[in-house]
């Protein structure tokens, strides 16, 4: 937490503008990239640039994994009680509303690609009074200052929020900058360089959920899934321009005269007939003469391979299947990326079930939603393809030896919502709830 501002000192947002510059120029690099901007300098006079954007589609592909399938379940301390689970359904039918009242599948999906394209993400979960409800965001990261513990990265004491409004008609500015500081005990908004508003903390903790994409040891932020795909992908984009240009130039031949030191009036065309001195002779140039085509084909298949192996993403993920693989041979393929988005779900595990948390607390404060014992669980489908009859096989014996219940094999099966789903299944056999 900054210290406090005497008059002669800069002012919150004039100290926003020097913090984190090499963080947030690593924002920029990688989203650049994401967005098909690959090529380093500028383009030569008749350099054919060819950009074949693998990053994109290799974080669009981790994304779509690590979300498939996941859902926050609520837990109560006294479980085994009837009135405990009730009050654990109550809490979880209202996080439901919450989810769809805020689109939060859609929410998900593109702070989790925010998230591995820019390294870090963020949500904020607050409380909306005019319309009676939480509200749950996504503010840009580039936004997002936090101050943390020096001997504990994880423990966040202040964050800082910027972000541009549409400024007042008649102002001469277009937009205008509005910074919000957030303690557990205090908020300020800041309104450019003006501030415009200092309060207690309405909700008595930090209302931003700040989280890495993958977590480097011992460093605050994350880190992004673009950097270790740039070298290879910027060599493919080389080697297929490459590979391009010679095609060209062969379906539209050089002409090579030899023993010639004049000449004119000659055509390149169908049915020219060319003039040339008794030793000289002309003929056209052949790049594709001795197998030069399949070397360069190899040399991309060799950066095809690195790119796949350094993003983790086998080609089996983006359907090349070609032995035909299925079962532990199909999942062994996989591997690689499944445990890339195994790392991610262990960050986004404690993620989610912080953000559902503070939902439930903006709701027992607001709403007068009975929250006590009660503890949000995040928890995960399959992240490969299963055999979905051998799956529920697995579950239904799990819950026929007592083992687990029938709320945690729906979970894991991939349901949403396995309560409602048991209450559906009770009402088409017709037994009272």
């Amino acid at each position: 937490m900054p210290a406090r501002r005497a008059t002669a000192e800069p002012t919150l947002p004039v100290i926003l503008r020097r913090m984190d510059e090499d963080r947030l120029r690593r924002y920029r690099e990688n989203l650049a990239f994401y967005e098909g901007r690959q090529w380093p300098g500028r383009a030569r006079r008749g350099e054919r640039r060819l950009t074949f954007n693998y990053a994109k589609a290799f974080a669009d592909k981790v994304t779509s994994y690590l979300l498939n399938g996941g859902s926050i379940q609520v837990e109560a301390s006294d479980g085994e009680t009837a009135v405990g689970r009730d009050r654990a359904r109550a809490a979880e039918r209202v996080l439901r509303e919450v989810e769809s009242d805020n689109a939060l599948a859609q929410l998900d999906f593109e702070t989790e690609l925010d998230c591995a394209v820019l390294g870090d993400a963020a949500y904020k979960v607050t409380w909306d009074a005019s319309a009676g409800r939480v509200r749950v965001s996504a503010p840009d990261v580039q936004g997002i200052f936090a101050w943390r513990q020096p001997d504990d990265p994880s423990q966040v004491t202040a964050i800082a929020s910027q972000y541009r409004v549409a400024a007042e008609v008649g102002s001469p500015a277009s937009s205008m900058l509005v910074t919000e500081y957030w303690t557990n005990e205090a908020f300020e908004l800041w309104h450019g360089e003006e501030l415009s508003e200092r309060q207690p903390n309405p909700y008595g903790f930090i209302p931003l959920v700040v989280f890495p994409n993958v977590r480097e040891p011992k460093q605050a932020w994350g880190t992004s899934d673009v950097p270790a795909l740039v070298e290879s992908n910027r060599e493919l984009n080389r080697a297929y321009s490459q590979l391009s240009q010679i095609l060209e130039l062969s379906g539209n031949p050089i002409a090579v005269i030899e023993g010639v030191t004049g000449s004119s009036d000659i055509e390149v065309q169908p049915g020219a007939v060319w003039e040339v001195p008794e030793n000289a002779k002309a003929y056209l140039l052949d790049l594709l003469k001795g197998g030069g085509v399949a070397l360069h084909r190899d040399y991309i298949d060799l950066i095809y391979r690195t790119l796949h192996d350094l993003g983790e993403s086998p080609r089996t993920a983006f359907g090349h299947n070609p032995q035909g693989l299925s079962g532990i041979a199909l999942n062994t393929e996989l591997d690689p990326i499944a445990r890339k988005v195994m790392r991610k779900q262990r960050i986004r595990t404690a993620v989610y079930e912080r953000r559902a948390a503070f939902i439930l607390r903006l709701l027992h404060q607001f709403a007068g939603l009975d929250v006590e014992g009660l503890r949000p669980a995040m928890y995960w489908g399959p992240i490969l393809p299963i055999d979905r009859s051998r799956e529920v096989a697995d579950e239904r014996a799990l819950v026929e030896a007592r083992i687990q219940s029938r709320r945690t094999a729906a979970a894991r099966l991939g349901l949403d919502d396995p309560e409602a789903e048991w209450a559906r299944v009770r009402e088409e056999a017709g037994v009272p709830a």
